[in-house]
């Protein structure tokens, strides 16, 4: 597979205008919408809310933190079906931790994946730990952020 590349195109709308526009710092909403096409849903987004967002839609650090998790997820899943590791239930808990400068600018220092594999066999549990291993060395969001990402997984009997 080397040499390909891969393109990614969506669309961000602001939807925050409150009738001024930006016309000063407090007068518009950070709200926006997260869409492509062909894509089903939209994502509601805004800042975090402590930048003046709302805290009833999506913000980019928790959906960076999320691609984290999706991607990890979706490597151990195949990486698990090409071992005939049989997963009946996966869920994660992850969380990110950001760090603001005087600036007021800031970056990422870690993001921490907590997954919780649920297999058919719990025997197959001992190959779980590579696979995890393996699953973070390929994914392509990990693999691109300059921050640590950990992975803490909990492995368990069919739910």
């Amino acid at each position: 597979m080397t040499g390909k590349t891969h393109h990614y195109e969506l669309d961000i709308t602001w939807t925050g205008n409150t009738g001024t526009g930006t016309s000063a710092y407090r007068a518009y909403e950070r709200s926006h919408d997260v869409s492509a096409p062909g894509k089903p849903t939209v994502i509601a987004g805004s800042a975090d809310p402590a930048f003046r967002g709302d805290p009833q839609r999506w913000n980019p650090e928790e959906l960076l933190v999320a691609s984290l998790s999706q991607c990890h997820m979706l490597w151990v899943l195949a990486l698990c079906a090409q071992a005939g590791v049989t997963v009946t239930g996966y869920v994660d808990r992850p969380s990110g931790t950001m760090a603001q400068t005087a600036e007021g600018g800031g970056h990422f220092t870690e993001v921490v994946l907590r997954p919780t594999v649920h297999l058919a066999d719990p025997a197959q549990a001992e190959a779980l730990p590579d696979i995890h291993e393996r699953a973070h060395n390929l994914c392509f969001i990990a693999n691109s952020v300059n921050f640590e990402v950990r992975c803490q997984p909990n492995v368990v009997g069919a739910p």
